[in-house]
């Protein structure tokens, strides 16, 4: 019976702290759908060059993002610990590596437009890509500097003021978007470049909003703001040593995502049309076993920083539980339901067609991706973030890709056409989810492993 308390105990945590992240993190997605479609309204030439701007720019930004990233499960243990006040000066120092990367990041896609020529994209979109690449950089410090923030406040076990500040910048980017693509009020028509315009000012808002959050809420006990820190190497070394690899798991996966789009690319229009309709259920269902895993790594990390490494399990495998109860519910969804889903995005019988057989493959796919990305955020929560990103190297890169594209064209026989990519992604991450489950397993149970990753 008190077992079984704890647990009900442990999901109503989860819960609260996963509700906010999921309403956070689909805000974030819901900018790019508004530029997609006001982009798209403008011209085919317009939507290409902020699909080719993307490309590099959310790639690039999400690396550096690791080093946000590791400040939860660092400020969790701090919180578990009552050593909050401790936590003000980590955040100055993540501020300081968020600057100095991002400034390098900033002058780097200055030269966007060569990098596009290179490549060899069409010339019609280089002129937009370049364009909007160069006004989304200018709000990269700032994104990278809410982040780090945000994580702060995560890490406090408080993820409301993220969710807050991200439908706020919803809301503003729809008619920042609207004056700036369309033109209006003196402002000249800018197409798929007043995108990145919008895009930079929501940017700024929501650091600034967040530097508020900070400086006047309960947070503010963790001093980020109470003085000033000269960049400190040994602890910036240590937020970049356990937040690249966090950074570059990231890569890792979106990067095997963009190339298998574009590979999907030789197979025709209907079969990339298809693809990227299941690619978007998928991103939407994917958005709930993320803030479990979120929610993971906060409830991880307090319980390590409290001492009660028990109680540090039973926030792992309660979230990897209800992450494997939502992916039945998903997948039931997705199977019964997936001509409807289809039609609400294409009225093209061809893609319809594909796309819903695809659905069979997402649906399939909620067992493998939301046990493996809670039990990342649970691995994190321990600061093991090594083994997760050795773990999406091999699965993603050496496992699902390849024999994505040897089934999808054929090496084995009859060519699989797209269906054959997603079942290498599937393959990939069945890879993925079993062997990170096991590495969970094993060192939820091992005090002397936990206790050397938590001293850093």
């Amino acid at each position: 019976m008190q077992a079984k308390r704890g647990v009900a105990t442990e999901l109503g945590a989860l819960g609260v702290l996963a509700g906010p992240i999921i309403l956070t993190q689909l805000s974030q997605m819901g900018m790019g759908v508004v530029d997609a479609i006001m982009a798209g309204r403008v011209s085919a030439v317009d939507l290409a060059g902020i699909a080719l701007g993307g490309n590099f720019y959310w790639p690039a930004m999400l690396l550096l993002s690791g080093i946000a990233m590791s400040v939860t499960p660092l400020v969790s243990q701090m919180h578990g610990a009552g050593r909050e006040t401790e936590a003000g000066a980590v955040v100055r120092q993540a501020l300081w590596v968020a600057l100095g990367g991002g400034l390098l990041l900033v002058g780097a896609m200055q030269f966007g437009e060569t990098a596009y020529r290179l490549i060899g994209v069409d010339p019609a979109a280089i002129p937009v890509a370049a364009a909007y690449l160069s006004a989304m950089s200018v709000g990269l410090v700032p994104v990278l500097g809410y982040f780090v923030l945000r994580n702060l406040c995560d890490g406090m076990s408080w993820t409301t003021p993220a969710m807050v500040v991200a439908l706020s910048g919803l809301a503003l980017k729809v008619p920042l978007n609207y004056l700036f693509v369309f033109g209006g009020l003196g402002v000249p028509a800018m197409g798929g470049v007043g995108c990145g315009v919008s895009g930079a000012i929501v940017m700024w808002c929501e650091f600034l909003a967040m530097i508020g959050v900070v400086r006047y809420s309960r947070v503010r006990r963790a001093g980020v703001f109470s003085r000033f820190s000269a960049p400190d190497l040994r602890v910036m070394w240590r937020l970049m040593r356990l937040g690249l690899p966090i950074g570059i798991a990231i890569f890792f996966e979106v990067a095997v995502f963009s190339v298998v789009t574009l590979l999907i690319g030789r197979l025709g229009v209907e079969a990339v049309a298809s693809h990227q309709v299941a690619s978007n259920v998928g991103g939407i269902t994917f958005m709930v076993p993320l803030a479990l895993g979120m929610a993971a790594t906060i409830r991880v990390g307090y319980n390590v920083g409290a001492d009660d490494l028990p109680g540090a399990r039973r926030s792992a495998f309660v979230a990897v539980g209800a992450s494997a109860v939502f992916a039945v519910v998903a997948a039931a969804v997705l199977l019964w339901l997936r001509y409807e889903i289809v039609g609400a995005y294409t009225t093209d019988p061809a893609v319809i067609d594909i796309a819903a057989g695809l659905l069979l493959f997402v649906a399939l796919y909620q067992f493998v991706d939301d046990t493996q990305v809670t039990a990342v955020g649970a691995l994190r929560g321990y600061k093991d973030v090594r083994a997760p990103m050795l773990t999406a190297l091999v699965a993603y890169w050496a496992i699902a890709l390849p024999f994505g594209a040897a089934l999808g064209f054929g090496a084995f026989g009859t060519p699989w056409g797209v269906e054959g990519f997603w079942v290498g992604l599937v393959v990939g991450l069945a890879v993925a989810s079993v062997v990170l489950l096991a590495r969970l397993g094993w060192l939820s149970r091992n005090e002397r492993r936990i206790r050397m990753f938590a001293l850093g």
